[in-house]
C-alpha cells in the first residue's frame, strides 16, 4: 500500500471513491500512529450538525476503510485501522508514507544546510520536494483538523523550498533559478524571503534592474496592504544591489564544498572525492579548482508562469530518476497548442542538476516545419555536444550516427528531442549505455518506442487555467478572476490558447478582460482573435491537421457535424457514409492523432472534440466549394440513422410492440404504418423512412438490450439533431425525429426536450402543409401538456389534433384524440362527459380494428364505472382490457391492469392510477353521470 497526502489524498492501490471516507482516511493519516476520538472524527466529517445515523455511518466508513487495507494483503506494507477507545488508531509504515519520507528529508536537509554541505542539502531537500504531487491533502472536503493541517503542511514545503533555493544559491544555480523565483513571487507577493532570494538570483545574472524592480514593487503592495515597510534584512539588500557591492557577486563556497552546477541524482560522494559532473578537481578539503574547456551544453529559457501540471511533472521526474540499470526515455504527447514543449523544458530546468555534463535542445523540424530526417536531426544533435562538425561527416548517415554515440558515451546529459513525428526518427538519437535521459514531445504517442515511458498531456484544469491567465495577463485579469474563468472556458483550458488570450490582453493596454472575452464568444471569429505577434492558434491547430491524410483530414471535417458533446462508433460511421467497423477505426485514428479525444469510462468508446478544434474544422469545412451540400448529405445521413436506432429503442421500450406494426383497417381500406410514443400510439401517416448507413443487424448492436441508457446517452444529440434538421429546411426528417425520442421523453419526464422538439416539428408541419403531421404532433403536445397538468392547454390540443384527424380522413387518430380529451374529463371529476368521448372512442377503434386504442378506451371505461361506484362493471371492464393487452404482448399495459384490477378491493382514497405509471388525485364519486 502507498499513503499520499502530499497532494490530492490516495491510497494505492485503490483510494475510496466517495468523498467523506477519504476525508476520515485523511484525518487518521495526518495523525497516524495516534488514537483519534470518534467525536472528533464526526465534528471533522460533518461539523456542527451531524446527521442523528453519524455514528453508525462513521462505523461504516470505517468498515469500507479496513477493507481496502485489508486489500494489500496481510504484508505489515498495508497498514492497520484498529479501534482503540475512545476512537480509532490508523498504523501506517513509514516506508509506504509520504508525510514521514518528507518529515525525514526535511530534517536531514536543514542539518545538512546548517553544516554547509550545499550539495547535499540541495539533494536532499530536492528529494523532500519531489515527494509533492500538488497543494496538501486536496481533493477532499476540509474540516477544522484537516484545514489547520494543510496549513501547516503547506507551510512546511514552503519552508523546505526556501532552504533548497538557499542551497542552490550557495551553489551559483542563479541562472536557473531565476524563472522559478519570479513564479514563486507572483504566487507569493508578500512573501519578503521568496523576493530576497530573486533579487540575488537576479542580480547575478546581470539583472541588476530588474532585481531593484522587484524590491520596489513588494514595498509598494506591503505599504498599500499592510501598511508596512519591508525588513531590515531585504533593505540591507536592496541597499546592497542599489552600490553594488561586490559581495553580492557569485563564489564558490571555499567551505561548503560541492559543485555548482547540478543537483546530484543520488547522494553526493563524500568530500574530498572529485566534485561530480563539475568538470574539475577537488583537493583534499573539497576546494574546487577551475579547468579549462568547452562549456556544457544549455537549454533554452523555460516558459515564464509555468502553472499546474503537478501529477504530470511528478511522473516524469519519477521516470527520469530511473535506476542505472537503463537509460531512461520519457515520451510526451498531445496535440498541438496543449504545451509539450514547455511542459518538457519546464521539467528539464527543474532536474538540471541531475546532468552534470549539461542538458541539450534539439527542434526535430526544420525552418518551415517539415519534419527533419533521421540522419538531419542526429547531425544537428551532434552539432550541438561537439566544437566543430567536418563537412565531410555529414555526406554519411552511417557516420554521423557512430560520431553521435560516441559523444554521448560516458557523459550524463539530458537530451530534450521537440515534435517529434515517428519512432524511426527517434531511434538513432538515443544514447548508448545507462547515463544519459531522453525527453521526446510530439503530437503523437510513439507507443513502439523502445522501453519508453508515456506521459499524454490533456487540457490544463480550469483553476490552474485561470492562474495561468492571471500571470501572464497582468494586473488587469488578476482584476476580473469571474471574467478570466470566462476566457479560460471559451481558450478551452489549451495552454496556447491561453497564452495568446494573455499577451493579447497585454498588447492593448487600453482594453479590457471583460472585451476581450467578448471577441472570444463568437466561434466563428475566436480563432482569429487568438493570436498576437508570433503566437498563432490557428497555425498550431492546422500544423496537426495538415500532418493527417487525406482521409483523416475529410473525417476531422465531417465528424465535428456530430451533435452533442461526444458521439459514438455509429455516428462516426454514419457521417462518414461508412461501416461501423471503419467509422470506428476513421475515429481511432484521429484520436492518435491527438485531433480527437477518446472517452473510455462508458461500455463503448465515445468520441469528442476539443471546443477550439471543433472551430477549426468548422473554419475547414465552410471554405469547402462544395461544404454546404456535404454538410446537407451527412446530415441527412445522421437524422435517418438517429431515427431508425430511436424507433428501435422505442420500441424496446415497451416489449412486445414491433416498429412497423400494420392492422388492416376496413373503414380506409389501407394500412398504416403506427408508431407508439410510450404508453399512446402516434402514427407517421404516407412519411418514408429515410436511409440510413445502418443495416438492421447494426441498429440492434447499438441499442443492444438496454434501450434507456441508449436513449440517455443521445438524447442530446438527438435534439440537437431536430434542431440542425430544421435549420436546413428537412421538415419531414424534423417531425419524425421529434416523435421517434417521445415515448423516452414521456417515460423520462424530459418536459423541456419534449416541448422544444414538438414546437420545432409543429412549425416544419405547418411549413410542409402536411395534414397528418400536424395532427400527430398535435396530439403529442396535448400528450406533454396533460403531463404537466396544464388540462386547458391540453384539451386545446386534443381539439385541434382531433379537427385536423378528422381532415385527414383518419378516424383512429380522431378516436386517440377523444381518449385524451376524455382522460381530461375524468380527472376533472366529470365522468359523464368522459364517458360518452370514451365509448364513441370505442366504438371506433373497434371499428378500425385499433386493439391498442379499444384497450385505452375501454380502460377509461373501467375507471368512469369505478368513480360512480360500479365495482362490478369496473372489473369486467378491465378484465377485458387485460386480455387484450396479453394478446398484444404489452407486459406494462398488462401489469398495470393486474394493479388496477387489485386496488378494487382496496381502493386508494386520493388517487387513481389512469395509465401505466400515471396518477391523478381522484375526482369525489358522482352518483350519476354528469
Amino acid at each position: 500500500m502507498r499513503f499520499r497526502v502530499l497532494g490530492p489524498v490516495s491510497l494505492a492501490p485503490r483510494t475510496p471513491s466517495a468523498a467523506k471516507p477519504r476525508a476520515l482516511l485523511a484525518t487518521l493519516l495526518t495523525q497516524a500512529g495516534e488514537v483519534v476520538p470518534a467525536p472528533a472524527l464526526i465534528d471533522e466529517l460533518w461539523g456542527t450538525e451531524p446527521p442523528r445515523t453519524a455514528t453508525t455511518t462513521l462505523q461504516v466508513y470505517v468498515s469500507q476503510l479496513r477493507k481496502v487495507l485489508g486489500e494489500g494483503g496481510s504484508d505489515e506494507r498495508a497498514g492497520a485501522l484498529l479501534t482503540r477507545a475512545p476512537g480509532y488508531l490508523l498504523e501506517v509504515p513509514e516506508q509506504e508514507f509520504d508525510l514521514p519520507r518528507f518529515e525525514r528529508l526535511r530534517a536531514q536537509g536543514r542539518t545538512t544546510l546548517q553544516e554547509r554541505d550545499y550539495v547535499h542539502a540541495s539533494w536532499l531537500l530536492h528529494e523532500a520536494l519531489a515527494l509533492w504531487t500538488g497543494p496538501a491533502l486536496s481533493g477532499i472536503p476540509h474540516g477544522v483538523r484537516l484545514e489547520s493541517a494543510a496549513i501547516r503542511l503547506d507551510e512546511l514545503r514552503m519552508d523546505v523550498l526556501e532552504q533548497r533555493i538557499l542551497a542552490d544559491l550557495r551553489l551559483g544555480r542563479h541562472q536557473e533559478l531565476a524563472g522559478e523565483l519570479l513564479a514563486l513571487a507572483n504566487e507569493h507577493p508578500l512573501r519578503e524571503s521568496v523576493h530576497g532570494h530573486l533579487m540575488v538570483a537576479l542580480y547575478r545574472t546581470g539583472r541588476g534592474s530588474d532585481a531593484l524592480r522587484v524590491y520596489g514593487r513588494l514595498r509598494h503592495s506591503l505599504v498599500e496592504e499592510l501598511g508596512v515597510e519591508p525588513g531590515p534584512a531585504l533593505a540591507r539588500l536592496h541597499e546592497r544591489v542599489l552600490r553594488r557591492d561586490p559581495a553580492l557577486d557569485w563564489r564558490p563556497d571555499r567551505e561548503g564544498g560541492g559543485s555548482a552546477g547540478r543537483a546530484p541524482h543520488g547522494p553526493p560522494s563524500p568530500r574530498g572525492d572529485r566534485a561530480v559532473g563539475s568538470g574539475a578537481p577537488a583537493d583534499s578539503e573539497g576546494r574546487v579548482h577551475a579547468v579549462p574547456g568547452p562549456p556544457p551544453p544549455v537549454l533554452p529559457a523555460a516558459t515564464p508562469g509555468f502553472v499546474g501540471r503537478h501529477g504530470e511533472l511528478a511522473q516524469g521526474e519519477g521516470v527520469l530518476r530511473a535506476g542505472p540499470d537503463r537509460a531512461p526515455v520519457l515520451a510526451v504527447s498531445g496535440p498541438a497548442g496543449v504545451g509539450k514543449t514547455a511542459f518538457a523544458l519546464h521539467l528539464a530546468h527543474r532536474l538540471a542538476g541531475l546532468f552534470p555534463d549539461g542538458q541539450v535542445f534539439v527542434s526535430l523540424r526544420g525552418p518551415h516545419g517539415s519534419p527533419l530526417t533521421a540522419a538531419q536531426a542526429a547531425a544537428a544533435l551532434l552539432r550541438r555536444l561537439v566544437d566543430e562538425v567536418p563537412g565531410s561527416w555529414l555526406t554519411d548517415p552511417e557516420e554521423v550516427t557512430d560520431r553521435l554515440r560516441r559523444a554521448l558515451r560516458g557523459r550524463r546529459l539530458l537530451i530534450v528531442l521537440d515534435d517529434a513525428v515517428s519512432e524511426e526518427q527517434i531511434r538513432p538519437l538515443l544514447p548508448p549505455g545507462d547515463t544519459s535521459a531522453v525527453i521526446v514531445t510530439g503530437r503523437r504517442g510513439l507507443p513502439a518506442l523502445d522501453a519508453a515511458e508515456h506521459i499524454a498531456l490533456d487540457t490544463v484544469r480550469p483553476d490552474e487555467a485561470v492562474e495561468l491567465l492571471m500571470t501572464a495577463g497582468g494586473e488587469r485579469m488578476a482584476r476580473d478572476p469571474v471574467t478570466a474563468g470566462e476566457i479560460a472556458r471559451l481558450c478551452g483550458y489549451f495552454p496556447l490558447a491561453l497564452r495568446v488570450a494573455a499577451a493579447a490582453l497585454t498588447a492593448r493596454p487600453h482594453t479590457t478582460a471583460a472585451a476581450l472575452a467578448e471577441r472570444l464568444r463568437d466561434e466563428r471569429t475566436r480563432l482569429g482573435v487568438l493570436r498576437e505577434g508570433d503566437l498563432d492558434l490557428r497555425s498550431s491547430l492546422l500544423t496537426g491537421f495538415q500532418e493527417a491524410g487525406a482521409e483523416q483530414q475529410q473525417a476531422f471535417r465531417l465528424l465535428s457535424l456530430a451533435p452533442g458533446p461526444d458521439f459514438a462508433g455509429w455516428t462516426a460511421a454514419v457521417l462518414l457514409g461508412t461501416g461501423p467497423v471503419a467509422g470506428r477505426e476513421s475515429a481511432e485514428e484521429l484520436v492518435r492523432a491527438h485531433l480527437l479525444e477518446a472517452r473510455t469510462d462508458g461500455p463503448v468508446p465515445r468520441y469528442r472534440f476539443h471546443s477550439l478544434l471543433r472551430v477549426l474544422a468548422a473554419e475547414l469545412r465552410a471554405g469547402e466549394p462544395d461544404g454546404e451540400r456535404t454538410r446537407r448529405d451527412a446530415l441527412e445521413r445522421l437524422g435517418g440513422a438517429y431515427l431508425a436506432l430511436a424507433r428501435y429503442a422505442d420500441q424496446q421500450l415497451v416489449p412486445g410492440r414491433e416498429w412497423g406494426e400494420q392492422e388492416d383497417l376496413s373503414d380506409r381500406g389501407e394500412r398504416e404504418d403506427r408508431e407508439v410514443r410510450g404508453d399512446r400510439e402516434v402514427w407517421g401517416d404516407r412519411l418514408e423512412r429515410p436511409a440510413s448507413a445502418l443495416t438492421e443487424g447494426d441498429v440492434a448492436a447499438v441499442v443492444g438490450t438496454s434501450p434507456l441508457r441508449w436513449f440517455r446517452e443521445e438524447i442530446t444529440g438527438l435534439v440537437e439533431t431536430v434542431r440542425q434538421a430544421h435549420t436546413a429546411e428537412l421538415w419531414p426528417l424534423v417531425w419524425q425525429l421529434a416523435g421517434s425520442a417521445a415515448g423516452y421523453f414521456h417515460v423520462c419526464a424530459a418536459w423541456e426536450d419534449w416541448e422544444e422538439t414538438h414546437r420545432l416539428a409543429l412549425d416544419a408541419a405547418l411549413r410542409a402543409g402536411d395534414l397528418a403531421a400536424l395532427a400527430t404532433v398535435r396530439y403529442s403536445l396535448g400528450d406533454l401538456a396533460w403531463q404537466r397538468r396544464d388540462a386547458d392547454r391540453a384539451m386545446a390540443y386534443y381539439t385541434a389534433a382531433q379537427h385536423a384527424f378528422g381532415l385527414a380522413g383518419d378516424r383512429i387518430g380522431a378516436a386517440r384524440c377523444r381518449i385524451g380529451a376524455a382522460d381530461i374529463l375524468l380527472g376533472r371529476g366529470r365522468p359523464g362527459a368522459a364517458a360518452r368521448r370514451y365509448g364513441r372512442a370505442l366504438a371506433l377503434c373497434s371499428a378500425g380494428g385499433d386493439l391498442r386504442g379499444g384497450v385505452a378506451a375501454l380502460n377509461g371505461l373501467a375507471l368512469v364505472n369505478l368513480q360512480l361506484g360500479r365495482e362490478e362493471t369496473a372489473a369486467a371492464q378491465l378484465a377485458q382490457c387485460r386480455g387484450s393487452a396479453e394478446r398484444l404482448g404489452d407486459r406494462r399495459w398488462t401489469e398495470y391492469l393486474r394493479r388496477t384490477t387489485v386496488r378494487l378491493t382496496t381502493p386508494t382514497p386520493h388517487a387513481v392510477e389512469v395509465q401505466p405509471g400515471i396518477w391523478l388525485i381522484a375526482a369525489a364519486p358522482h352518483s350519476a353521470p354528469a
